[in-house]
């Protein structure tokens, strides 16, 4: 599985984004797709998942700011960012995860918020 990731760059706080994941290869295995984020000097985490019946999960963190959403029709994935912060700067990396339980991840895509 491939992915596409675009949406990424520079935003004030209290600003909005939207990043976009897009995957080739073989979409039908995949069963959970999401987004993970990593800043300089801290352990890459969860921002939020979705299955393919569309559960979501969310970190605390971007509860009530962040929204996940999945096509599987496109097999893409998609996070909403409202209400930005300063510590919501990072990469930002596409997720999946097989029904055999193979991890897949995009190369990341920028996010820094700054005023």
């Amino acid at each position: 599985v491939q992915f596409v990731e675009s949406g990424g760059g520079l935003v004030q706080p209290g600003g909005s984004l939207r990043l976009s994941c897009a995957a080739s290869g073989r979409p039908s295995s995949i069963y959970v797709m999401g987004w993970y984020r990593q800043s300089p000097g801290r352990q890459r985490e969860l921002v939020a998942t979705i299955t393919n019946t569309h559960t979501t999960n969310y970190a605390d963190s971007v509860k009530d700011r962040f929204t996940i959403s999945r096509d599987n029709a496109k097999n893409a994935v998609y996070l909403q960012m409202n209400s930005l912060k300063f510590e919501d700067t990072a990469v930002y990396f596409c997720y999946a995860a097989s029904w055999s339980s193979e991890n897949y991840w995009g190369k990341g895509t920028q996010v820094t918020v700054s005023s």
